[in-house]
């Protein structure tokens, strides 16, 4: 499948990495087509890897997953451009974390409203699911690193059919073992809100390799 990952950070590096084991083509986005970063990728990842603008991953990408920034999430969408996207599943990874103050982070967005459903209804002809953003990179692509995948994730969004393709991904291509549908994009609000106790946890644990397992 030709895939397109929005964003250079760590998590953009890691997503990106496992789909092109999985034997994936990828194209990963940026402002501009000489990012560092990007090129550092391709230049790692071998022939199935490319770069290009956003609107160029966009484009490319059957699938698209928001891996940016959460405070340039809706900034790097809109330079991807909507024709670019229309029509196709968004998996939006991003978080709305403001650094600006230093540590611990705020959130740009919160209690009435999330990132998810802002990007939602910015581009309503895109089909996006909130997942993957409750916890670090690396585990997000080898759950099984951590108590033998018995930890749970979470999925969120507006169509029925983009989160069973979403399910999907996450268990046959990740992984995972206990996904739960939480509803739809509106629960963007609660995934992206346990982003500040999960940073006090980082910091008290002193590292990020823990997660979320749900006892009923």
């Amino acid at each position: 499948m030709k895939i397109a990952v929005l964003g250079t950070g760590m998590v953009g590096n890691t997503i990106g990495t496992k789909l092109i084991q999985l034997g994936h083509e990828v194209k990963m986005g940026s402002r501009t087509t000489t990012n560092e970063k990007a090129a550092k990728w391709v230049g790692e990842s071998g022939a199935n890897a490319s770069t290009g603008t956003f609107a160029d991953a966009a484009a490319f990408g059957e699938l698209l997953f928001n891996c940016t920034s959460g405070k340039g999430s809706l900034e790097a969408l809109n330079l991807a451009g909507t024709e670019n996207m229309k029509g196709k599943v968004l998996i939006d990874l991003s978080n709305p974390l403001d650094f600006s103050k230093g540590m611990p982070p705020t959130l740009t967005v919160c209690n009435d409203n999330s990132l998810g459903e802002q990007i939602q209804a910015a581009f309503p002809d895109v089909k996006v699911v909130k997942t993957l953003n409750t916890l670090n990179c690396m585990l997000m692509v080898n759950p099984s690193a951590l108590g033998n995948g018995d930890h749970d994730i979470f999925i969120g969004g507006n169509d029925a059919g983009a989160k069973e393709q979403v399910k999907d991904i996450l268990t046959n291509w990740f992984g995972w073992k206990n996904i739960h549908d939480l509803g739809d994009i509106s629960t963007s609000r609660g995934v992206e809100q346990w982003l500040p106790l999960w940073i006090r946890m980082m910091v008290a644990f002193g590292n990020a390799n823990f997660n979320l397992k749900i006892v009923r």
